[in-house]
């Protein structure tokens, strides 16, 4: 039990819960103590104002200079009290005692405090008085303090009470709750624990309710996921780097020790060296394309990016490929649409091999008499560029995959390449905020990648 218990106190949610117990009974404190200045200056006042009340009562019996009357009145009174919470004084002007239960001798006039120093009053009582003349005479009333005191200490009793169990109630509800927390918090560091060991398949539990911990450990989740998909990309990269250079590797070497034994037997190599120098360039652009691709993904060609009107770039590059694709014997054409010729926010050079990938891609998949097009157009907020064909076309269930790196589909194989031209494009893509995807046009293919366009900056 003492791990648990150490590492709850350690813990910032119980930390926090203690700290907001100790402002809240510190607030409840200071606030009882307000109360309690309140109520006692309030219950003073209420003395004060039934002494007065009483003296006032007992003085009027003086009317007519009856003395008599003033004595029996006092004597009544007094006698009314016999555990003497009230008392009740009258001197004469010699300062003679003529009636009460007690004598008010040196009492100033006005309202005074006195306590167990005043003859004829039970010790250690203390009691609120107030003396003034009637006629010649002097007139004491004192009312005992002693009600006052018990309801004040009623009153202290309860604040004390009262701030036991609400500190008890803080602490053991910021316990509950701290420990709650703790166990959420507990959970993502084991999380994080199993990623660090290569769990990439563990996750943040979330409870549904929509708080700041959920918050977070959703945005954690995202974060775990999209890096499990780059750890399954890369792992899935490198078995086809493995599988697909295998080939060409062992091609090389094969052309390679062809060349060796022509050489032990004197026979010319001139061919099989240009032919391992195609080979070994077709590796070397392999390997080019992926550090490539990785420069792109990692962002490091934003600061070249600048505004630029999308529709001047695809004219230019169907200027360029119109006559390649009329010597393969296939037509290119570009449109641009009126109100198309917006701007977007990118790397020109990137751009340009973009759109030059997929009409290359365009002319090498498709047969003769294939006509391509290339056009712009615009939707709300975004320009739209497109490179279609009336081609064969890609299988529906192949069409995810496409922008795999090395991937190519069986009827490519024969055809040059690295499988390495759509991931370049989707990266591209990526770099530039626009979204791509494939449209089957029947028959065909369409290759539609949407820009966000901006304000240039001019403007």
């Amino acid at each position: 039990m003492t791990g648990p218990r150490l590492s709850l106190l350690r813990s910032t949610p119980f930390r926090l819960a203690l700290t907001f117990a100790f402002l809240f009974v510190l607030a409840f404190v200071l606030s009882g103590a307000i109360v309690y200045q309140l109520m006692s200056a309030d219950l003073a006042d209420r003395l004060d104002e039934t002494i007065m009340e009483t003296y006032k009562v007992v003085a009027q019996t003086y009317a007519g200079h009856d003395l008599e009357d003033l004595v029996s009145t006092v004597d009544a009174h007094a006698k009314l009290s016999g555990r003497k919470e009230q008392l009740f004084s009258l001197t004469g002007p010699d300062g003679r005692h003529l009636a009460g239960n007690f004598t008010a001798a040196g009492l100033p006039e006005g309202f005074s405090m006195f306590g167990g120093a005043v003859p004829g009053i039970p010790h250690g009582v203390a009691y609120r008085a107030y003396s003034g003349p009637v006629g010649g005479n002097h007139l004491a009333v004192a009312f005992s303090l002693s009600e006052t005191e018990e309801l004040e200490t009623i009153l202290m009793m309860s604040f004390g009470w009262g701030t036991l169990i609400i500190t008890g109630l803080a602490v053991a509800g910021g316990a509950v709750l701290a420990s709650r927390v703790q166990r959420r918090l507990d959970g993502i560091a084991a999380t994080m624990v199993d990623v660090s060991h290569g769990r990439l398949g563990a996750r943040i539990p979330l409870i549904g309710n929509g708080d700041d911990i959920d918050s977070v450990s959703r945005q954690i989740n995202g974060a775990l996921d999209r890096l499990s998909a780059l750890v399954e990309g890369m792992k899935q990269v490198s078995t086809d780097i493995a599988h697909d250079l295998k080939t060409p590797l062992n091609r090389l070497q094969m052309i390679l020790d062809a060349a060796a034994r022509k050489t032990a037997s004197g026979q010319d190599i001139s061919e099989d060296l240009v032919e391992a120098r195609l080979e070994s360039l077709q590796i070397n652009e392999t390997f080019d394309a992926l550090l490539r691709i990785a420069q792109i993904e990692a962002g490091a060609r934003k600061a070249r990016f600048t505004d630029l009107q999308l529709g001047e770039l695809v004219e230019m590059i169907a200027e360029i490929y119109t006559d390649v694709a009329e010597d393969d014997g296939k037509s290119l054409s570009a449109t641009v649409a009126p109100g198309a010729d917006g701007w977007i926010h990118g790397d020109r050079e990137l751009l340009t091999q973009l759109f030059a990938n997929l009409v290359e891609n365009a002319m090498r998949h498709c047969p003769r008499g294939t006509a391509i097009a290339l056009s712009v157009t615009r939707r709300t907020g975004h320009i739209l560029a497109e490179v279609s064909d009336n081609g064969p076309g890609i299988p529906a269930e192949e069409r995810d995959k496409v922008f795999q790196r090395l991937y190519r589909l069986d009827d490519s194989r024969s055809t040059p390449g690295s499988g390495l031209g759509l991931s370049l494009v989707r990266a591209i893509a990526d770099l530039h905020g626009a979204s791509i995807g494939l449209e089957d046009r029947h028959p065909g293919l369409a290759v539609i990648v949407s820009f966000p366009m901006v304000r240039p900056a001019a403007a």
